[in-house]
């Protein structure tokens, strides 16, 4: 009974989730519950855990896939950077 009560709340809670808010923290908390749950019993811990790193790790994706975004192109007539004709 209570596994299905977490079960029916986990859901409730995703569904209800801002997706802008929750990019990579649904994620990192089910991976991170379970790895808590069977590293003893913490799955509440590893969730929590999990979260705050799927968060980070969401964050730096973006940051990384703005930076690529916002480079200059390169432009197609000019050599790469040191194979320059001498």
């Amino acid at each position: 009974m209570k596994i299905s009560a977490t079960l029916l709340a986990v859901a409730a809670l995703a569904l209800a989730a801002n997706t802008a808010d929750a990019k990579g923290c649904l994620k990192g908390a089910a991976v991170g519950g379970v790895a808590g749950h069977y590293a003893g019993h913490h799955g509440v811990l590893g969730a929590i855990a999990g979260c705050a790193y799927g968060r980070h790790h969401a964050k730096e994706q973006a940051r990384q896939r703005q930076e690529q975004h916002d480079a200059p192109a390169a432009q197609p007539n000019q050599p790469p950077a040191g194979q320059e004709k001498l």
